[in-house]
């Protein structure tokens, strides 16, 4: 789709909270997108951006060899706002003085003063707390600038030349640490940029519903359906836009939660009415499976597997025009799109065979965050079990069981998370806690059940609270609701002894076992 004509750009320039800065503007309901940091000033003009945003990065603005945007960008009278690293490459690049200084580095928590005359903090309090992570700072601000806030060891905390609605920022306002954050992004956002703030879901829904029509006009199309909230959504978009023009097959590869199969053949046959192939294939993935351990052979042989069914089926339906994908923005830029190293491949990003035969990708939610996603899906009154779900692996119980699979042990882990899944939600929990599993550790211990002695599997608990799954912490869960989740899962589901809950916190643990 064509750029919005109220976009900010956000220049990544590596740092660990790219993404999370394209968020918090997008929930400031103003559009954005990110970009390498070698776009050039002439790109930047042709797309009629509303302001930049530098990111951070782990580089040094004096080195020569650390990354740098082209200068003539500071020459298109367009706001910027430079934050951490990219504070300091403003400052460097225009006469500014930036050093390194191992002694009174900055992580953490800062207090900061600031002076509320400023743009960048009209409103807010004089003294904060803000996020710091820096070793170099500026040691002599630009011409035209001037400082707007300081901390006990940084001297310039903030400046800014409101002539050229410049800004910069030694902290993280986009963190959740840095107390008044949100105002002030919203101030640069709406007082410097002139952004209006309308960019909102049903808009979306409506602009994306008369794309595709106009894309596909009476082509057909077909999309792989998982049942997760980015495939449905995507889905159930394009059925709106085409109708009967969309057939979904869903590969029921036998790793989904207890009964997921049947809720999702039945919301997308019944509710929506699609066209939908449901391939129980379970048997096909198990015995590909048979004896395998390592959590990276697993995802391989399922990823290759699910490939190769779904050719099949989509061979026996003739000729279709379209593939329809559930790709969304961290797919895009974790698969390298963006400035920062690649994180992992996704297989919506550039993983097709080559010999698919399609004449093009339809991907709605392509520049869409997850939360954003989800929005979405409630617009489309998708059923909130779906459009809530929690995050799932592509995997599936796969990386929940360690070591091989059998059926014997799917059968026991669709059971206990169930349970664990239904006692989260008597107590209220399903709304708090962001994510929530059993997994099968492949542990084995004694244990008496009745008079006699029993050697059977132990399972684990995990549940997390995170704002943006970068870091989790492990979430506090009342002590009765996990006593009433192992009493069920040992009188209720066989071969089972022992249940153990995983109080370890992201880093330096995974969310997921495996």
């Amino acid at each position: 789709m064509e750029i919005n004509n109220e976009t900010i750009l956000v220049m990544d320039f590596g740092g660990q909270y790219t993404q999370l800065i394209a968020r918090r503007v997008r929930e400031c309901n103003v559009f954005c997108e990110i970009k390498p940091y070698t776009i050039s000033a002439e790109e930047i003009a042709k797309r009629g951006y509303k302001g930049i945003i530098f990111t951070g990065g782990p580089n040094s603005a004096y080195d020569d060899n650390g990354p740098k945007c082209d200068p003539k960008l500071f020459e298109l009278k367009i706001p910027v706002l430079g934050i951490c690293y990219g504070a300091q490459l403003m400052a460097q690049t225009l006469g500014g003085r930036v050093e390194g200084d191992n002694e009174n580095k900055e992580y953490g928590k800062t207090e900061v003063e600031f002076n509320t005359s400023s743009l960048m903090f009209h409103s807010a309090q004089k003294n904060n707390i803000v996020w710091m992570s820096h070793t170099d700072r500026i040691e002599e601000i630009p011409h035209g600038f001037k400082v707007t806030a300081i901390s006990k060891d940084c001297p310039v905390a903030a400046m800014e030349d409101v002539t050229r609605n410049f800004f910069a920022v030694q902290f993280h306002p986009e963190v959740q640490h840095t107390v008044e954050g949100t105002l002030y992004l919203k101030n640069f956002l709406y007082n410097a940029c002139g952004c209006k703030a309308d960019w909102k879901m049903d808009s979306f829904v409506e602009e994306t519903i008369e794309y595709l029509r106009e894309k596909i006009g009476n082509k057909k199309v077909l999309c792989a359906l998982s049942g997760g909230v980015d495939s449905s959504v995507a889905a159930v978009l394009v059925h709106r836009a085409v109708g009967k023009q969309l057939t979904c097959i869903f590969v029921d590869h036998g790793l989904l939660r207890k009964d997921e199969g049947d809720n999702v053949e039945k919301v997308f046959r019944e509710q929506f009415d699609m066209n939908l192939i449901r391939v129980n294939a379970q048997e096909r993935f198990l015995s590909k499976l048979a004896g395998v351990s390592d959590p990276e052979r697993k995802r391989k042989i399922i990823g290759e597997e699910f490939i190769r069914v779904f050719e099949e089926e989509s061979k026996k339906l003739g000729k279709i025009e379209f593939l329809c994908q559930g790709t969304i923005y961290p797919d895009v830029v974790e698969s390298g799109a963006g400035q920062s190293a690649v994180i992992k491949s996704h297989h919506n990003v550039g993983g097709l065979p080559e010999d698919v035969g399609f004449e093009g990708i339809i991907e709605p939610l392509r520049d869409l965050f997850k939360d954003e996603v989800r929005k979405v899906g409630t617009e489309l009154k998708i059923p909130d079990f779906l459009v809530w779900r929690q995050p799932f692996p592509g995997p599936g119980l796969a990386i929940r069981i360690m070591g091989d699979i059998t059926e014997e042990k799917l059968d026991i882990l669709k059971d206990a998370d169930a349970i664990m899944r239904e006692e989260f939600a008597n107590a209220g929990l399903d709304k708090t806690v962001n994510q929530y599993f059993a997994v099968m550790t492949g542990i084995k211990s004694v244990g008496v059940m009745g008079d006699g002695r029993t050697y059977d599997n132990t399972i684990a608990l995990r549940a997390v609270t995170t704002g943006d799954f970068m870091t989790a912490d492990w979430a506090r869960v009342p002590y009765d609701v996990l006593e009433k989740i192992s009493n069920r899962i040992i009188n209720e589901v066989r071969c089972v002894n022992r249940v153990v809950y995983d109080i370890t916190s992201k880093p330096p643990a995974t969310i997921e076992w495996e």
